[in-house]
């Protein structure tokens, strides 16, 4: 509810001089606060001159229909940051001069703009803090606007599949039987119960490891900023996919790394190309074998298997993002790890894809070599992550609960992608190459030329789609055009409407661009 607070001040202070004033009483912001800020903003601007005399308390309570206790305290609060003076059996009036107190109770003076002597920021930034371009910051304005939008852009499971009650159960059982020994500092490798859990569950995945070739990390996203300043001086060049993860070229420029892009063929990154690059002098090669981030592609057994030949005549080496290992949605196993061909494989794993991106943790293993520099360098970044997010895990972990979870959510992700795809087909038909995921949940719409990928990201927010446009992927000249489709943050029923919209949008662009007749949509029954 809103009060329109107008003609309240009277006297001195006309309805001309201060304005309307709305005050919101289903706000966060106490009554009291609101008061102050619009009476303490009219005597700062100058629409409440020196000496102006405010309304008695009784008579703004009854216009407002608040209790006077609240015009009271707004009063107060003027008085203390030194915008008026009360005087018993007068009134209270504006002072005679600006306050030089803080304009909200309680909190500190802030300069709001730089003068002469004030610190220029702009002079004092690194080249590296410009990590965002600002086509990102623009697409990451767009997608926080308000407005009920089909979201097939936002790589983060849906509230409703997240675990959050088995969780609270260990996170519970945890603190009752640990009690203060989980409030500390984490080891600096992790939790040796959560490692050993971990190296379990790779071993069933492929990866054969133990407890002590796993390093705890506050996520995947952590294990690269490590990885990348462990590895690469700045101005070291660093080879990655041509389209790839926009994490992972954020945090290499970051670190001051060049980046190298890498082409692609269908079974992976391109063996040519690689050759081509052996003495580029780069450190290693980042790449996403099982579900490519934004492509969906999968790398094939046997680019895998040329993959660590070639790490291996190189002296390349070779960091694996497995971000999505067990979600296997069409109940096929993917390839080898190549972590699992060849011991020099950094391999990178996480929990927030899977199963709750707020743990924030992920891990890495690999070779002996790493280890010791990898540990002093991560507890340097942090002090350790999480102490009490790494027992809660272990005991969630131990418990068998993430299959009891990965056996409800598979299949659910299943139904996701194949409702988005249904309504992809119903309009959309065979008129552009779809990638639909496999392993992860991320699908990819090849474009043409005549479809810059920005393009169709603005068109389909004005139809209430949110897609994720190649534009932000793009490491270098040789990058896929395209635009990645999720389907873990929206129900199905939306994700098929999601499909539709996009599909007939997709369709209407290439026929305005050919300005011939698309191919006939398919019909799904």
């Amino acid at each position: 509810m809103v009060l329109a607070f107008e003609s309240v001040l009277f006297g001195v202070c006309q309805m001309d001089q201060i304005g309307p004033i709305d005050l919101a009483l289903g706000s966060h912001t106490p009554i009291y606060q609101q008061l102050f800020d619009a009476i303490a903003g009219r005597i700062e601007n100058g629409a409440l001159a020196p000496g102006a005399r405010l309304p008695p308390t009784r008579r703004l309570a009854v216009r407002l229909g608040t209790h006077r206790n609240t015009v009271v305290r707004a009063y107060r609060a003027l008085e203390d940051a030194g915008f008026v003076v009360s005087t018993v059996g007068r009134g209270t009036f504006v002072e005679s001069a600006p306050p030089q107190k803080p304009r909200l109770p309680g909190a500190p003076a802030l300069r709001r703009e730089s003068g002469p002597g004030g610190v220029a920021w702009a002079g004092l930034f690194s080249e590296v803090s410009e990590v965002e371009s600002e086509q990102r910051r623009h697409f990451i304005k767009l997608t926080r606007a308000g407005g009920d939008r089909i979201d097939l852009a936002r790589h983060q499971p849906s509230a409703d599949l997240l675990p959050a009650e088995l969780f609270q159960r260990c996170l519970d059982h945890v603190l009752r039987s640990l009690g203060p020994r989980t409030l500390g500092y984490a080891p600096r490798a992790g939790v040796p119960r959560l490692r050993e859990c971990i190296a379990e569950d790779l071993t069933r995945l492929g990866v054969s490891t133990c407890a002590q070739d796993v390093q705890v990390t506050s996520g995947s996203q952590q294990a690269l900023d490590v990885l990348v300043r462990m590895l690469v001086d700045p101005g070291e060049h660093v080879l990655v996919d041509a389209t790839t993860y926009a994490g992972a070229i954020g945090v290499f420029r970051a670190a001051g790394a060049r980046l190298i892009p890498v082409a692609t063929d269908e079974e992976g990154p391109s063996l040519s190309a690689l050759e081509r690059l052996s003495r580029s002098g780069a450190k290693f090669f980042y790449l996403m074998p099982n579900c490519h981030n934004p492509t969906g592609r999968v790398i094939s057994t046997r680019r895998r298997q040329q993959l660590v030949a070639w790490s291996r005549r190189s002296g390349i080496a070779l960091i694996e993002d497995d971000y999505t290992s067990d979600l296997n949605l069409d109940e096929v196993e993917p390839p080898p790890p190549l972590r699992a061909l060849d011991g020099d494989v950094i391999y990178v794993g996480t929990y927030s894809k899977k199963l709750i991106p707020a743990l924030r943790l992920g891990y890495v293993v690999g070779p002996a070599a790493i280890h010791e520099r990898f540990e002093a360098l991560k507890h340097s970044m942090d002090l350790g992550s999480s102490l009490l997010l790494q027992y809660g895990l272990a005991e969630f972990l131990e418990r068998g609960y993430l299959r009891a979870h990965l056996k409800r959510i598979v299949p659910e992700y299943r139904r996701r992608r194949d409702a988005l795809a249904a309504g992809l087909a119903a309009t959309l038909g065979n008129a552009l190459p779809v990638r639909l995921s496999s392993h992860g949940v991320v699908s990819w719409i090849e474009l043409p030329d005549a479809l810059p990928p920005d393009r169709v990201f603005e068109r389909a927010l004005e139809r209430g789609v949110l897609v994720g446009p190649s534009n932000l992927n793009r490491s270098g000249d040789l990058s896929e055009q395209g635009i990645r489709l999720t389907c873990c943050a929206e129900p199905a029923a939306r994700l098929r409407e999601g499909g539709q919209r996009l599909g007939t949008l997709l369709l209407e662009l290439l026929e305005s661009e050919s300005g011939e007749q698309a191919a006939r949509p398919l019909e799904v029954i």
